[in-house]
């Protein structure tokens, strides 16, 4: 080890100097699993890259259930995913001229997060979480990107990029003053989907106009949802859960019964609907 190298860890506090060596411990143990077992021996970043989707939602699972225990594996197991990326990134058969390491990982993600936060590391002044905002995308502009909205990833689930797309515009100064103006957006296309839904004359639907029209009030709600600081995702991964959880109480409550939902009314099925609710 480099002298200079050995005198900077020795002379950081002795916690630090504990992560750097669970780090290094994670490290060796890639190596060792990357050239001595078969599975992992086999793997390629895209035979990988499912996995790792998945565990990124069992991490959001176990946030949202505020199960720290949970959160601190699911961490562990993404770390190991972008351990084991780099590591195939270093390997030779990785192209030379865009090859790279973990060490090249971490300076590359300190070096940009030096460049984006000029307020600290620099003269820029920024007093506001809206000023860093509008700060960051018209850094990333100068860096390379063409459009406010490039750096919003296609295979974002829906919902989550409808978000994203609506806090990168208004990074840009693209966007509504006050909330009263969004909620009449809101009331506005809901008033268009309703109007493709012809009930007192029965006439069909324009399927077509009325998907749009639908896409246009959930991508109001939204907008509204952000600009009274609810995480749409968030709000809507809770309703499920807790449907999931009333819905779970009421089937088991029909078996302790000798019942089956289908053979149940509406009637007696609200029943148990409505005791599920006092425990979620």
């Amino acid at each position: 080890m480099d002298t200079t190298l050995k005198q900077q860890i020795e002379q950081m506090p002795a916690r630090r100097q504990e992560q750097l060596l669970a780090f290094d411990r994670l490290l060796t143990i890639m190596d060792e699993l990357r050239e001595q077992c078969p599975w992992d021996r086999k793997q390629t970043m895209d035979s990988l890259r499912h996995l790792t989707i998945e565990e990124t939602y069992e991490l959001s699972d176990a946030i949202l259930e505020g199960n720290l225990t949970e959160v601190r594996k699911e961490l562990g197991d993404i770390l190991l995913h972008l351990v084991f990326y780099a590591r195939i990134g270093s390997e030779p058969a990785t192209d030379p001229a865009v090859r790279f390491d973990i060490a090249d990982v971490l300076n590359g993600i300190c070096e940009k997060l030096i460049r984006r936060h000029p307020h600290i590391y620099a003269d820029t002044k920024a007093e506001t979480e809206e000023q860093v905002k509008q700060n960051w995308e018209q850094l990333k502009l100068k860096e390379g990107n063409k459009s406010v909205l490039g750096g919003v990833p296609g295979s974002l689930p829906a919902l989550v990029k409808a978000m994203r797309i609506q806090e990168k515009a208004r990074g840009a100064g693209f966007d509504w003053e006050e909330k009263e103006q969004v909620w009449e957006k809101v009331e506005e296309e809901m008033q268009e989907f309703k109007q493709e839904f012809n009930v007192d004359t029965g006439e069909a639907i324009d399927q077509n106009r009325a998907e749009k029209e639908f896409g246009d009030v959930l991508f109001s709600l939204v907008n509204y949802a952000r600009f009274i600081d609810i995480n749409p995702e968030t709000a809507l991964e809770r309703t499920n859960k807790k449907f999931i959880k009333r819905f779970q109480y009421l089937e088991e409550q029909a078996r302790q019964a000798g019942k089956q939902l289908k053979d149940m009314t509406l009637e007696e099925m609200e029943v148990y609907w409505q005791e599920a609710k006092q425990f979620t």
